[in-house]
């Protein structure tokens, strides 16, 4: 059984697929044969119809982290998409009745919808502008702005610092 910890990195794995190296946005998994080994190792069977559908969840859910999109966009992704309680002894557990080309992509939005009731406000994009990364803010004050601290975080606060002594330096 999959945790929410696992689903909510697997989500934010997705999101952060797009990242920019040296200026260029970089698609990791815009490859199916590169993408397969990530489908795999997340549950997936590594489909060229499990790939497509995946990406479009990326690209939809990227869009309405950032704010471009509203949430309604992501409909057509749970199309015909149904859950099925079961009862144990363990309580009720919810059954995902999907098209099994479209689960890893439901399972985001899915993920998506409850980091979304659960941690409010939490997910979101790296707060430097050059960046495509998002971020999971896990700590109590969830003040976090970067998706890397060693990165980002950073090379922000050096921009910061740079523009204060220039700007102090010019009086």
């Amino acid at each position: 059984m999959v945790t929410t910890q696992e689903q909510q990195d697997t989500l934010l794995e997705l999101l952060n697929s797009t990242p920019v190296v040296r200026g260029v946005v970089q698609d990791q998994l815009a490859d199916p044969e590169t993408a397969r080994p990530w489908q795999q190792a997340h549950g997936g069977s590594g489909t060229a119809e499990e790939h497509a559908w995946l990406l479009r969840a990326r690209d939809a859910l990227q869009d309405v982290v950032r704010g471009g999109r509203p949430a309604d966009s992501l409909a057509p992704l749970l199309d015909g998409v149904t859950s099925r309680p079961g009862v144990s002894s363990e309580g009720v557990s919810w059954e995902l009745d999907a098209p099994e080309e479209r689960r890893m992509a439901v399972e985001a939005v899915l993920a998506w919808s409850a980091l979304r009731e659960t941690m409010s406000g939490r997910l979101r994009p790296c707060a430097n502008p050059e960046c495509r990364r998002f971020l999971l803010d896990r700590s109590k004050t969830n003040k976090a702005r970067w998706c890397s601290m060693a990165v980002c975080g950073n090379r922000m606060k050096a921009r910061r610092h740079y523009q204060r002594t220039r700007d102090g330096g010019a009086e």
